[in-house]
């Protein structure tokens, strides 16, 4: 089985905790080079790492089959365009791009130059995400006709960083993972509204977003606020057999950020049971959580590079991901129901 070699675009918390810990332990895989300004902060973690100073000095590097993209959100479309044009395959960070046009750019690139393309919405194997899909399946909830979904956060002072700044704020920052982990379960929706806002003093983005996804018979609520000092609540789910309902953060990130390998000790266990209430007066009883597990995202593109299975996430699903956001955008700026 022939080295899937590696370029990694960037080393902040993507870089460093979401994508070279997951190459590192990726069977087949190997992390070749970094681009990154910081060597010193790249070899903290990777001795003897390669670090290049640019893009350019990346593909020039021999034996790279694979880049990850996990750069400024404004530079996702040029890097991966870059990338694509030298003959990589493409793993681009989320939000893919910062306009639905470039995404677009970037996938007709990707399909002429017979390349794999993909977008890392890694929250589709959060260990809470994979107890809801087990419970739909099961059909303990019935048919869904409310879902919320929050990733609420305490950081009521903005910081100076250029994730603080990004263009349409949290939307495109948290939304990409909320709304495609929607368009999963439900599919596209008819129509969306969605209202954006800055409630932090001095914020230079907006750090707050309602947003409802209107489908036939259901309603599905996104939301989140960096003013919330309670912001356990993950999901509230509610259907015509029951109700689930879900406190608590899924352990992965918090787990690679501390520096543990992915798979050591109780990886992805989520110790905070989701409280599924019957419909029929059964009661309410803790559901017992899947493990989350990010390793099957890189194992399925590890297999779709030789050829061995499905794109894990398909230039198709994160484009209808990145429809559903820059519908949201223009909802938010007329202050109307977009529809789609």
């Amino acid at each position: 089985m022939r080295e899937i070699g590696v370029g990694l675009i960037g080393y902040g918390l993507g870089g460093r905790a979401f994508h070279a810990p997951y190459v590192g332990v990726t069977p087949g895989m190997t992390l070749r080079a970094v681009v990154s300004r910081d060597a010193d902060k790249v070899h903290a973690d990777l001795p003897g790492m390669r670090v290049v100073p640019d893009v350019g000095a990346l593909l020039a590097e021999p034996g790279i089959d694979l880049v990850i993209v996990s750069s400024p959100d404004a530079l996702h479309a040029e890097h991966a365009l870059a990338a694509i044009a030298a003959g990589k395959h493409v793993l681009v960070d989320k939000p893919f791009a910062t306009t639905l046009a470039d995404a677009r750019h970037v996938a007709a690139a990707a399909e002429v130059g017979g390349r794999l393309l993909t977008v890392f919405q890694n929250r589709r194997w959060d260990s809470d995400f994979r107890t809801l899909k087990r419970l739909i399946a099961q059909g303990a909830l019935g048919e869904i006709v409310q879902f919320e979904s929050h990733f609420d956060r305490w950081r009521p002072v903005p910081a100076a960083l250029w994730k603080e700044a990004r263009v349409g704020g949290a939307w495109l920052d948290l939304g990409p993972h909320l709304v495609d982990q929607a368009l999963q379960l439900f599919g596209m929706p008819e129509a969306i509204s969605a209202d954006l806002a800055t409630l932090r003093e001095a914020a230079p983005a907006p750090d707050y977003f309602h947003v409802t996804l209107r489908y036939p018979g259901r309603r599905v609520i996104l939301h989140a606020s960096k003013l919330v000092a309670d912001h356990g609540l993950r999901f509230a789910v509610h259907g015509t057999a029951g109700s689930w309902i879900k406190h608590g953060t899924e352990p992965q990130e918090a787990a690679a950020v501390a520096g543990l390998t992915p798979g050591e000790g109780d990886w992805g266990f989520d110790p905070v049971p989701g409280m599924l209430t019957r419909g029929d007066g059964g009661g309410a009883a803790p559901a017992a959580n899947e493990r989350g597990d990010y390793r099957l995202f890189w194992d399925a593109l590890a297999a779709a590079i030789r050829g061995a299975g499905p794109n894990p996430v398909p230039a198709g699903e994160a484009i209808a991901v990145m429809e559903v956001l820059e519908a949201g955008l223009l909802s938010a700026a007329e202050g109307r129901v977009v529809g789609l």
